[in-house]
């Protein structure tokens, strides 16, 4: 075990992560930016689509460009770049590391969490049948590797995510037979859905898999409507032919490094479960320790990089290395540019953002946070 120094560590070489190093490092602070995965852009190299927004928010970009554009600008600004690094632990003495066969204790002054969401799972007879995947590993087959998952393909769930996926599919030559949402209506944006539709792919609002069926592989899938209870409503069943099905029906916060280092944590359904608490500036409850991206909630890449931003901010003026009116400027544009993208987000999201904040300033009544 080797114990070595750092000014600032990020964990999680994602969007938010990213941007996290960026800032820190160009404010002059020496920043290591560690992942476990071999190559830095986290879920950006698998999407192929163009970004919506602002241009200040790369709109018409695909996501692989602007991952390549943060790594450009990551090693350009001066970040340490540890890829294939598995952080186990943030303790007393520092972050917990391993590197191939090496362990590391890093002693941080400043250590900022961006290790993202994992995709929730969804269980029904037949669930564990090859042949039934998750959306992000229909991408990974798809945009990554060029691997058609397979030749007839529902999509479970209508989300971005989900329409995304579908899309997709369809482009990389699959025939996408449904995509099949337990709502009354459509989750994802309606630009996304139309592109499908217009495809010839019907989107069943109200409906769900009951079943997957198959001897050695998924064959067909069972589906029926749903009531208002949650109940299944009896004599609603109908059969969809299919080789794949893709589950695109949630994600939640990878929070476990946080529990460990005894961050405060709050229930919020909207924003995936269980979330950790903050402030504007993205620090947690544990002094120093800041949080960015999906694991503060889920939500759209181009507002956990804003996030990513104001965490390494806040991390490099806590460090001495940004004036604190400097720091209070760079927020600003942050937190506006946060703004602006949440506007279009639903009342029911706002309100849970709002809720996260608030409760933070009622977790440090009374003590030092």
């Amino acid at each position: 075990m080797k114990t070595i120094e750092r000014e600032i560590v990020v964990i999680g070489a994602g969007p938010a992560g990213l941007c996290a190093a960026i800032e820190a490092a160009r404010a002059g602070a020496q920043v290591m930016l560690v992942d476990e995965n071999s190559r830095p852009g986290g879920q950006l190299f698998k999407q192929i689509h163009k970004f919506f927004g602002s241009a200040e928010h790369m709109a018409g970009t695909r996501g692989y460009e602007i991952a390549d554009s943060l790594v450009r600008q990551a090693k350009d600004a001066g970040v340490e770049l540890w890829p294939d690094t598995v952080a186990y632990g943030i303790f007393k003495e520092g972050v917990g590391l391993v590197r191939g066969e090496q362990g590391y204790i890093v002693k941080a002054g400043r250590i900022v969490v961006a290790a993202g969401g994992s995709e929730d799972p969804v269980a029904f007879p037949g669930s564990t049948l090859p042949g039934v995947i998750t959306a992000g590993a229909a991408q990974t087959l798809v945009n990554v590797h060029r691997v058609l998952p397979g030749r007839r393909v529902v999509v479970l769930g209508s989300g971005n995510v989900g329409l995304i996926v579908a899309y997709q599919l369809l482009q990389a030559g699959a025939e996408v037979a449904a995509v099949v949402e337990r709502a009354e209506h459509i989750g994802g944006y309606g630009v996304h859905a139309a592109k499908i539709r217009r495809a010839g792919v019907p989107i069943l609002t109200g409906r769900t898999v009951v079943a997957a069926e198959g001897a050695e592989s998924l064959e067909r899938l069972r589906i029926a409507a749903v009531a208002a209870d949650g109940s299944v409503v009896p004599g609603s069943e109908q059969t969809i032919e299919a080789d794949t099905l893709c589950l695109a029906v949630g994600m939640s916060p990878l929070t476990e490094l946080l529990w460990q280092a005894g961050a405060d944590f709050d229930y919020i359904a909207e924003l995936g479960g269980f979330v950790p608490l903050h402030d504007s500036r993205m620090e947690s409850t544990v002094p120093g320790l800041y949080v960015a991206g999906d694991v503060t909630g889920v939500e759209e890449a181009p507002i956990a990089m804003e996030e990513g931003r104001l965490a390494g901010i806040s991390a490099a003026e806590a460090a001495g290395r940004l004036e604190s009116a400097a720091a209070e400027n760079l927020r600003a544009h942050a937190i506006e540019r946060i703004s602006q993208l949440e506007s279009g987000a639903g009342e029911s999201r706002k309100l849970a953002r709002h809720k996260q904040l608030n409760d933070m300033q009622r977790s440090c009544c009374g003590k030092e946070c």
